[in-house]
């Protein structure tokens, strides 16, 4: 994200590119994971463009460009990629739904998330169904009703971040990661993640059924059977992603 002027607010033409960028990413075999970050160090995103609640465009007009949110949550979930939040600075309102969002968090220590939209008068109901699904429910009232801010070592505690570093140790612990989820075999990192956003909200039952048949199906791929070989003959596996 690259807009200092707006400090990198969710505003409309920010929400598009990135949902263009994450189809391009989806649609690439050679991108095996995706890194959410902004161009500036000092500042992650400011949240959702406030501007946009206050202009005299008609209410229906507004309500048809709040879908921007939901699609771009979705398209994560179902990127069949991992995709990691570098939280260099501040994490607030719509951007800290954003991380949420992601699948790993990895953040600079003296960062700060939350969502204080209450202050301004408005509530965070976007985000709200991420944070509900990340944070434990009386921390969640806790951030969403007052507006509070908390560290990254909070953040951590509560297990919303993977891992908090120093800012001078940042790029090597994110390359790390990345390096490693790169690591794995691309096919079956799709499906395990299309498995996990598909069985999220399932009944323990459904979601055991539904396993089941994924399972079956990694059977006949080939990376399962290269994964096994490689093990076996203690060397690293070549993935065909197939």
């Amino acid at each position: 994200m690259d807009d200092p002027a707006r400090r990198n607010a969710l505003a409309d033409d920010t929400l598009d590119e990135l949902l263009e960028r994450l189809h391009q990413a989806r649609r690439d075999d050679d991108v095996r994971v995706v890194i959410l970050r902004s161009a500036d160090p000092k500042v992650f995103s400011s949240g959702g463009n406030l501007q946009a609640l206050t202009d005299d465009r008609p209410i229906l007009e507004k309500y048809d460009d709040l879908d921007r949110f939901p699609r771009l949550y979705e398209d994560i979930a179902n990127l069949g990629k991992p995709i990691v939040c570098a939280a260099e600075g501040d994490v607030l309102a719509g951007a800290f739904g954003l991380a949420l969002a992601c699948d790993f968090i990895v953040a600079v220590d003296d960062v700060r998330f939350g969502c204080p939209e209450i202050n301004v008068g408005v509530f965070p109901f976007m985000i709200s169904a991420l944070i509900y699904r990340s944070v434990p429910r009386a921390k969640a009232n806790e951030l969403i009703m007052t507006g509070e801010l908390i560290s990254a070592q909070e953040a951590s505690r509560m297990d919303i971040v993977n891992r908090v570093v120093s800012r001078e140790n940042f790029d090597e612990e994110l390359s790390s990661l990345v390096e490693r989820l790169a690591s794995r075999s691309p096919v079956m990192m799709k499906m395990g993640k299309d498995a996990l956003s598909s069985t999220r909200d399932m009944p323990f039952g459904e979601a055991l059924d539904f396993l089941k048949s994924q399972l079956a199906l990694a059977f006949t791929t080939q990376d399962v059977g290269e994964g096994v070989r490689a093990l076996m003959e203690k060397r690293e596996p070549k993935w065909q992603g197939k």
